[in-house]
C-alpha cells in the first residue's frame, strides 16, 4: 500500500544497521528492569502505608 515496503522489512534494515552490542555495556531489556522497580516500589510503599495507618490506629 503506497508503494511502502512493509513493516518487517524496514525494521530489519534498521536493526541490520545497528552496530553489535558489547558484552557488559548494555542491558537488553531495559524497560522491564523500569517496570520491575516501579512494581517493587509500589508494593513497599503499600505495605509501608497499611503499617502506618495499623500504628496510628485507623482502618
Amino acid at each position: 500500500m503506497f508503494h511502502r515496503k512493509p513493516i518487517e522489512e524496514r525494521i530489519a534494515e534498521r536493526v541490520a544497521k545497528r552496530p553489535p552490542l558489547k558484552e557488559g555495556k548494555h542491558f537488553e531489556h531495559r524497560p522491564a528492569l523500569i517496570v520491575f522497580c516501579v512494581v517493587i516500589a509500589l508494593v513497599a510503599l503499600k505495605v509501608v502505608g497499611a503499617f502506618a495507618l495499623m500504628k496510628w490506629g485507623l482502618r
